[in-house]
Formats: structure tokens, C-alpha cells, sequence
């Protein structure tokens, strides 16, 4: 009943839509009439500035770190429990009861229980092979998948466990259908770094 309850709990947590209603009650706005209509962070940027957008960024990474690590390092429940109780917050933000199942990309969820597996190691790596290739591809969808494969090599290499391997494999699966729109299209790289590039080579 234990792993019930922890189940319930990391998806009820994730499923919270802090974004949502950080626009909602305090600017005032829906935040899904911005952008891309996804009730995330990066819309709330666009309504309320950067300083709304970083505090929702750390409530849906905690929301998603506290159970999840709670569980990971002081109860540690068997492997398929554990596996599940992972994802369990990232699915709760991508298919929200509140929002009547819909939700985000879960990307801020994904670093939040990736903080709570491996504490900063994860996180960074996942966050600067992003950050990279942000400045080189302008495809999102693209973006996540080729940094979630940096992240699934660097823990296949550094860190050979079963449970990281199963959790990862399981939110890779997750980035791909929430971004399946981007991969109708090509991985395409940005203008400006081509103009740079073919700026570099002219005599």
C-alpha cells in the first residue's frame, strides 16, 4: 500500500499546474493564449516576463524532485515501483486531471526527477547539452531528443543502473510523442549560425 500511496502522491504532485495558475491569480492571465497554448513555463515568460517564468520553473522542478527523491533515497521501494513512482510526476504534468488531461511537455518535471535520481549530475548534463544545441537548432522536439540521448550516454557510461536505464528510456519515449509535431520536420539548423559559419569561410 506504500508504493500505492507514493504513486499517488508524485503524479498528483506533478500534476499540479503551478504555471497555470501563477498566471491565473497573480498577472491576471491565461497563459495558454500564448505561444504554443501549452500551460508551461516558457508561455508564462511570454505573459509575465522572465522573473514569473523562473519561479514557475522551480515549482514544477521541486514538484516533480521532493516525492520522487524522498522515495529514491529514504524508502527505495523495488525496482518496478520506483521506475514507476519516476515518471510518475512527469505524467502528471503532461496529462493533468486538472486540466482535464491535458498538460505540457514535462520538460521542467523531467529535470525536477532527474534532481531527485542523481541530484546535480543529471540536471546539468541534461541542461547544458540543451543549452548547446539550442544555439545550433531551432526545432524544440529536435533539441530534447538529441540531449536526452547525451544524458542516456552519459549514464550508460557513468552511472550503469538498471533503474536510471528504465526511467530514462520511459521519459525519452514521453519527450518524443509530446513533441511528435516536431518531427514531421526535418532538425533544422539556425540561420544565424550558418551566416556565421559561411562568414568564417570566405576569404
Amino acid at each position: 500500500m506504500n508504493e500505492w500511496l507514493w504513486l499517488a502522491v508524485a503524479f498528483l504532485s506533478g500534476s499540479v499546474p503551478y504555471s497555470l495558475l501563477l498566471g491565473k491569480f497573480l498577472l491576471h492571465r491565461d497563459i495558454r493564449q500564448f505561444g504554443d497554448g501549452n500551460p508551461g513555463a516558457t508561455n508564462l515568460v511570454r505573459a509575465g516576463g522572465r522573473w514569473w517564468g523562473g519561479l514557475a520553473i522551480l515549482l514544477d522542478g521541486f514538484k516533480a524532485a521532493i516525492p520522487v527523491g524522498w522515495v529514491y533515497w529514504f524508502d527505495r521501494p523495488a525496482l518496478p515501483w520506483m521506475a514507476a513512482i519516476a515518471v510518475a510526476p512527469v505524467l502528471g504534468h503532461a496529462y493533468s486531471p486538472f486540466l482535464r488531461g491535458r498538460g505540457g511537455k514535462a520538460i521542467t518535471a523531467m529535470f525536477g526527477v532527474w534532481t531527485g535520481l542523481t541530484l546535480f549530475e543529471a540536471p546539468v548534463i541534461l541542461g547544458v547539452s540543451m543549452g548547446l544545441l539550442y544555439l545550433i537548432f531551432e526545432n524544440s522536439g529536435w533539441v530534447v531528443l538529441l540531449s536526452q540521448g547525451v544524458l542516456g550516454a552519459f549514464i550508460w557510461m557513468y552511472h550503469p543502473d538498471y533503474l536510471l536505464g528504465i526511467v530514462w528510456a520511459m521519459l525519452l519515449l514521453l519527450s518524443i510523442w509530446k513533441h511528435r509535431a516536431d518531427f514531421t520536420r526535418p532538425a533544422v539548423v539556425r540561420a544565424s549560425l550558418l551566416r556565421l559559419i559561411s562568414g568564417h569561410k570566405r576569404p
